[in-house]
């Protein structure tokens, strides 16, 4: 059971025909300044005034490189090896190879404060590489500059913590690597503390509770069928067949509710979830049967009905109440999330790479809405509360790899 964030391809040259937006002026945080001073800041990064997004991308062969979505400028950043599969935490890249995952700095990130935000460049780099067999889930919190990365290794088994300030330092350090039986699981960051999954017999499992040092804290939860995990504003989700697991710190403690599907229902459980990064409302597919919604804030499910067969959803969670969802044939729906109607659409998009077998990946921001088109070889990035309103259009020389959107 893999929980990867989903991801867009984009390979070669891009090329726009927009204005592109003027940059602001800096403050470079001085070189003696710590790690992280409570701001998201570290030593050598600049300090800027609005977020600095960007695309960054990993080609086919290996070739990481980045595009900023305001001056247009493209960065080569370097090489890595063949990639299968990445997540993304809005500023690293964790890459999966045949023998573990190669990290990937974008530069770019934000420092969310809830009522305001800090944004934040320095230098993009390649960080190294975990080893460890086999696919790997990866689960990430919505700041970069504190906390862990979970690694969790399926045919090793091994269940890793990555220590997430040393990696805006330029190092990678595990907090603790702790060996159990294979199994497809999670190690899910929570504050100081881990959720680490223990495998059973059947689709039966558990998750327990480690401190960052790998000291387990006496927490158990019957997690069936575990599936999915996602961090919000109000804490971490781990998906189970009844339903899902909330995780969060209570002043030194940790805490773990869990929160049932609604009496009675029968579709099935949502086995990824996807939203706008840090908000408290995400999405998932129901099989075919609707959206799932999970407010986190609320411990609530809703069930909306599917208006045509989807292969993707995201919960944008905005004041309008928008979903993005992919269908089956290709074209980006906007949609409500009080009955599930389609308010926008676009057209079929990415219907030839859904007819080749690939499957498009689709992601919501504060403003805008990107898909991967592979086999038709673009990028679109969509303007979802104007009508799915296509903004701009990137043209790619090459068949699309992995991107990610990063400065978030």
């Amino acid at each position: 059971m893999r929980s990867r964030i989903a991801l867009f391809a984009l390979t070669g040259a891009l090329t726009v025909s927009l204005t592109a937006c003027v940059t602001t002026p800096a403050t470079t945080v001085p070189s003696d300044d710590s790690a992280d001073n409570g701001h998201g800041a570290v030593a050598g990064a600049a300090e800027l005034a609005e977020p600095q997004l960007g695309l960054t991308w990993i080609g086919p062969e290996g070739t990481v490189s980045h595009l900023d979505l305001l001056d247009e400028s493209t960065t080569e950043i370097g090489e890595i090896p063949v990639v299968t599969g990445v997540t993304t935490d809005g500023r690293y890249l964790f890459a999966q190879t045949d023998d573990g995952i190669e990290i990937v700095d974008s530069g770019v990130w934000t420092w969310d404060h809830v009522d305001h935000f800090h944004y934040y460049r320095a230098a993009p780099a390649l960080l190294g590489s975990v080893t460890g067999a086999g696919p790997a889930t990866i689960a990430t919190t919505n700041l970069s500059t504190t906390g862990g990365t979970g690694i969790s290794f399926a045919d090793s088994g091994d269940a890793v913590l990555l220590d997430t300030e040393a990696l805006s330092k330029g190092e990678i350090r595990e907090l603790f690597r702790l060996e159990r039986e294979p199994h497809s699981g999670l190690v899910v960051p929570v504050g100081s503390f881990a959720l680490v999954s223990e495998a059973s017999a059947g689709a039966d499992s558990t998750v327990a509770g480690y401190t960052s040092d790998g000291e387990a804290t006496g927490l158990e939860e019957p997690c069936t069928d575990l599936a999915g995990t996602i961090t919000t504003r109000v804490g971490a989700v781990i998906g189970c067949r009844d339903g899902a697991l909330l995780a969060h710190v209570d002043g030194e403690e940790l805490q773990v509710e869990r929160i049932p599907y609604p009496a009675g229902t029968t579709a099935p459980a949502a086995r990824s979830f996807d939203n706008r990064e840090g908000r408290p409302t995400v999405a998932g597919l129901a099989g075919a049967e609707g959206i799932w919604l999970l407010d986190t804030r609320e411990r609530s499910w809703t069930l909306l009905p599917s208006p045509v067969p989807l292969v993707h959803v995201t919960a944008v969670d905005d004041e309008a109440g928008h979903l993005m969802a992919l269908a089956r044939d290709g074209r980006v729906l906007v949609l409500s999330d009080e009955n599930g109607t389609v308010l926008a659409e676009t057209e079929p998009l990415v219907a030839e790479s859904l007819a080749a077998g690939t499957t498009p990946s689709l992601i919501a921001d504060q403003h805008r809405a990107y898909v991967s088109a592979p086999t038709e070889h673009r990028l679109y990035e969509i303007d979802y509360a104007d009508g799915a309103r296509i903004a701009r259009t990137f043209e790619t020389a090459t068949a699309p790899a992995f991107v990610a959107e990063t400065g978030r």
